[in-house]
């Protein structure tokens, strides 16, 4: 099942729509290969380079996928276990302005990047129909619990070509 346009805020679209795979669970196992080889191809030399004064570093960009991964991941456990307070947004900016990536090595990152996938992969697989159909909020928006695993795989593609076409980090191949 896609993921429909009613199916969740419209704010998420450009991450939903770069992942078009009907099969949620093959989806994001899918992701994980890729996000995997992804980041391992990232050269040490690049780790503290920004594409522009004022813009996140690699490494910057790397702490906050994980950080929003495993935000949307919460969201999407809460959404399946059928959880109806509305839950917070977030301010990735003011995330961002606490993080402390110097003080971390890129294969830290490039680690933790890996075992979140994982991690979320391994929520998804076990969710049931019924958990995936799930709907919950955040804030005023609804959402259904299987959009928030296209959400997630999405999120991470658009960072990956913004690391590619801004940061001229090679793409795999």
């Amino acid at each position: 099942m896609l993921p429909h346009s009613t199916d969740y805020p419209t704010f998420y679209q450009p991450y939903v729509k770069r992942v078009m795979e009907p099969d949620v669970k093959k989806m994001l196992s899918a992701s994980l290969v890729d996000l995997q080889q992804f980041v391992k191809s990232i050269c040490e030399s690049a780790a503290d380079q920004r594409y522009e004064p004022g813009k996140w570093s690699v490494k910057e960009v790397l702490q906050h996928c994980i950080d929003s991964e495993r935000i949307f991941a919460y969201r999407a456990l809460c959404h399946a276990r059928g959880e109806q307070l509305r839950l917070p947004g977030f301010d990735q900016n003011a995330y961002a302005s606490v993080m402390e990536t110097g003080l971390r090595s890129l294969e830290s990152l490039v680690n933790e990047s890996v075992l979140v996938r994982q991690s979320t992969v391994t929520l998804f697989e076990n969710f049931t129909e019924k958990d995936l159909l799930r709907t919950g909020f955040v804030g005023e928006t609804s959402i259904k619990t299987f959009c928030w695993a296209y959400i997630i795989a999405g999120h991470f593609i658009h960072h990956q070509e913004i690391l590619i076409n801004r940061y001229h980090l090679k793409p795999i191949s």
